[in-house]
């Protein structure tokens, strides 16, 4: 049995949240929060394997209770956001970078045609999430990393790098793009496995970590360098050997779609050797099998390592299949790729 707590302004919305998990045999609601203060205060007294936190609450705010909560009792936290809300978004985006794994919409009223998918979903992310080791999170600046010494080659010139993530990938992400220049001079481009309607504001998040533009790609662009592209939802993101995305609504690969295992297969194909692949935190073995093809074809592939990941699931199955050369903690990655490049 799975015990939830629901900490959700809306009296309404609050039940109806109560309800829809209540229907799984699996998942128990023990608590019922009306703000982020008694989130905080139920989540210390009773000890639940998940708290669903709503975004917007008065006295703490989600983000705010998101954060408390991970300096004093590490839970597995989803936030719940209404996605067409920019500012909604962006605290939900801080609150994952505070702690909280992962992010949901918040499920439509009954009589829309999308409820049983979104509560599928809700449900669904609830149970996986509960899975999810966390770690308390300490009120204190954390000490800057030491560049790894990176053994990567010098005699190629690295024109793109690809990332696939998941489950705690979007906070791993503004770290990484935090870290690099303005003037970084390859394209990147991103698979972020995410709730619908939330992948332009990940761009516009992302947009406000790093000095590099972000955005979402559209089909055929030519890719420039120091952009960064997001994969847009429902569509599989490619790359031609001319340099422009190739969207498709092809079949789902590892059971997604966008799919990493699909971006990394065509750079492999059009890039090679002046390629970098990246696989971070996630659930799943998504991305893996298209960085093992990047590795054969002589690109440099690099997999977050397990202390640092969220969920080591997409990063394992990489290093499982040989496909990952080097393994890196999420303060290292950003440092190898500014080396490559300028080694390059």
């Amino acid at each position: 049995m799975i015990r939830v707590l629901v900490a959700e302004d809306s009296a309404v919305t609050r039940e109806y949240l109560a309800y829809l998990l209540g229907q799984d045999p699996m998942l128990r609601v023990v608590g019922l929060a009306r703000d982020g203060q008694e989130a905080l205060e139920q989540a210390e007294q009773l000890k639940p394997d998940v708290i669903l936190m709503d975004v917007h609450m008065p006295r703490l705010d989600g983000y705010e209770a998101t954060r408390r909560i991970m300096e004093r009792i590490p839970t597995p936290i989803v936030m719940v956001s209404a996605s067409l809300d920019r500012d909604e978004v962006a605290i939900s985006f801080e609150a994952l970078k505070a702690g909280a794994v992962t992010l949901v919409d918040k499920p439509r009223g009954p009589d829309h045609p999308a409820q049983a998918e979104s509560a599928r979903r809700l449900v669904e992310t609830v149970k996986l999430m509960a899975e999810v080791k966390v770690v308390r999170r300490f009120p204190r600046r954390e000490r800057p990393v030491t560049p790894p010494s990176f053994p990567g080659p010098s005699d190629r010139t690295i024109r793109l790098v690809a990332i696939a993530a998941s489950t705690g990938g979007p906070q791993v992400l503004a770290e990484i793009l935090a870290g690099l220049q303005a003037n970084f001079a390859p394209a990147i481009l991103i698979v972020q496995h995410i709730a619908p309607g939330f992948t332009e504001g990940l761009a516009q998040w992302l947009g406000h970590a790093t000095p590099l533009e972000v955005k979402v790609s559209a089909p055929a662009e030519g890719v420039r360098p120091g952009v960064v592209y997001l994969a847009p939802e429902g569509y599989q993101m490619g790359i031609t050997k001319d340099g422009r995305i190739r969207l498709t609504k092809d079949l789902f690969e590892d059971g997604f779609r966008p799919s990493a295992s699909y971006l990394f297969h065509s750079v492999a194909e059009a890039y090679g050797r002046s390629a970098v692949g990246v696989v971070l935190t996630g659930m799943g073995r998504d991305g893996a099998s298209g960085l093992r093809q990047l590795r054969e074809a002589g690109g440099v592939t690099i997999a977050q390592d397990e202390t640092t990941s969220v969920v080591f699931g997409m990063p394992a199955e990489a290093i499982r299949l040989g496909a990952a050369e080097y393994i890196l903690p999420r303060g290292q990655i950003a440092p190898a790729i500014r080396s490559l490049v300028t080694r390059g």
